[in-house]
């Protein structure tokens, strides 16, 4: 009986250190958590890299399921993680790298001529409510396309230049100081979608990141009345010059369907 008193003893002694490491660390995650993110890669040199998130910010791989992975830096992906404890120092994450898909990651484009703007198109798009949002300083957006027989659709940011307006409206060609953001406090622009009259009447989904760091104001430039963006669409439901605004005050968060939603290689 003493000795097993003893026995028991030692062994509530040897479970106090781990006790109170459960009740005074909350920083760590159970081996069967399971997330994911849009992100960035940002690369670190010889096939290192890490993510910024859209919603966990740092997402730091100390280790991977995917060892085969190529980062590339500045592309956009959808990132599977199961995360094993947050960081110290910054916000983020420590976790081990389960799956990355690749996003179709772009630029914004400017749209001068009329040739211009019958190669952008503005075929209709099908975007549902809550499907385009900030993040990373992208503008992210998931779509239901009409897929093609042969032909990849092409989807595009453009900032329309074409029309004299007053400066500081969108399309003034004359004021590149001001031409990003118009007098409203919006930069204004558009998403232009061509089919090339290339469908199937089969649906899939498609999705696309287009970088938006240019337009976002610096900490050289001070005080701004930026407000956000505005962007229109030719929307399938709603009609040509649909503007979907996307307010820095009252940001939409990553839809939860943008982990399922997977891209159909059929855009460029």
């Amino acid at each position: 009986m003493k000795k097993f008193k003893w026995l028991l003893g030692i062994l509530l002694l040897a479970l106090v250190p781990m006790l109170q490491s459960c009740d005074d660390d909350d920083d760590y995650y159970s081996i069967g958590d399971f997330s994911w993110d849009w992100a960035t890669v940002r690369t670190t040199g010889g096939g290192g890299y890490f993510l910024e998130g859209d919603r966990w910010g740092i997402i730091d791989p100390v280790s991977s399921s995917i060892p085969w992975y190529r980062p590339v830096d500045g592309e956009r992906v959808v990132a599977f993680f199961n995360p094993l404890a947050d960081m110290k120092d910054e916000k983020g994450v420590q976790v081990k790298m389960e799956g990355i898909q690749d996003v179709l990651t772009k630029g914004v484009e400017e749209m001068k001529t009329t040739e211009e703007e019958e190669e952008f198109g503005n075929d209709p798009i099908v975007i549902y409510q809550g499907d385009m949002w900030l993040g990373g300083k992208y503008l992210n957006v998931i779509f239901h396309q009409n897929l093609p027989r042969s032909t990849k659709h092409r989807i595009s940011l453009v900032q329309n230049l074409m029309d004299t307006t007053e400066p500081g409206e969108p399309g003034d060609p004359s004021a590149p100081e001001t031409v990003n953001v118009a007098k409203d406090g919006y930069v204004h622009l558009e998403l232009r979608y061509n089919t090339y009259d290339d469908v199937t009447g089969y649906w899939g989904w498609g999705r696309v990141s287009y970088n938006l760091e240019d337009f976002y104001p610096t900490e050289e430039d001070g005080e701004t009345t930026m407000k956000g963006f505005k962007v229109t669409i030719n929307s399938k439901e709603n009609g040509e010059g649909r503007v979907i605004v996307l307010d820095f005050d009252h940001p939409v968060g990553v839809p939860e369907k943008a982990k399922d939603v997977h891209s159909t290689s059929s855009i460029r």
